[in-house]
């Protein structure tokens, strides 16, 4: 676990950000600048770099793995707090906040759809593991765009395949999104590839959607729109 914290200047509680698989805090929300403008706006940040990623440790033995939010559960403890979280780690927040409903305020779901309420096909693990693995077919540029995130510098391409190759725990389902008591944003590209978004969207108590135009699942926490609806989400 590592956890990077920014000045806090209001009574709000802090933002936890949550980067995706083969990211880390640093890449995903401070080189972009994301970070800066969020504490600009008077927010505290707490940077988590989820086991395998960034600065965190990286082990090779896929059932490492089984509890993904355990390093958000740690920071949280038994404090409200709120959160953004992309593709993996919109995923890890769902986890902790199964575990623990009102552990948010505030939570921005970025880049996961409705395939959340199914069973894990192993066959999609499969396919960007041969994209790190260098076997991927060429007209597969899913696979390979996924195997090139894996191999950057920062990275441990065995600890990123063991995390997809991690025992998947309870299935996450509407039940357990309708016990959550935070306001959810939940955020899409219109060219993501974990489109649809709708029914997840539905499942909560208190929840909006947005669509970013133009947008595919690499470049939504870069996008501008995000950006927008992030800062106003989390004004107050």
């Amino acid at each position: 676990m590592d956890v990077n914290t920014g000045a806090m200047t209001t009574g709000l509680p802090p933002v936890l950000m949550v980067h995706g698989w083969a990211g880390s805090f640093a890449r995903t929300w401070q080189l972009s600048g994301v970070e800066t403008l969020l504490q600009e706006s008077g927010r505290k940040v707490v940077g988590v770099d989820l086991l395998g990623h960034g600065t965190a440790e990286k082990p090779h033995d896929a059932t490492a793995y089984s509890d993904l939010s355990l390093p958000i559960r740690q920071i949280a403890k038994n404090s409200v707090v709120d959160a953004v979280g992309f593709s993996l780690g919109a995923i890890a927040l769902l986890h902790a906040a199964t575990i623990n409903p009102n552990m948010f305020r505030k939570l921005i779901l970025l880049g996961i759809g409705d395939k959340i309420f199914e069973p894990h096909d192993p066959t999609e693990s499969a396919l960007i593991i041969s994209g790190i693995d260098g076997t991927a077919e060429l007209e597969n540029t899913l696979a390979r765009q996924f195997g090139n995130y894996a191999r950057h510098s920062d990275n441990d391409p065995l600890a990123l395949k063991a995390v997809l190759q991690r025992p998947r725990g309870e299935l996450f389902t509407k039940q357990h999104a309708s016990a959550i008591t935070a306001e959810v944003l939940v955020v899409v590209g219109d060219r993501d590839f974990v489109l649809p978004a709708d029914q997840l969207a539905r499942s909560f108590n208190n929840t909006q959607i947005k669509i970013l135009k133009n947008c595919d699942h690499f470049a939504s926490t870069d996008n501008f729109s995000f950006i927008d609806a992030m800062l106003d989400f989390f004004k107050d």
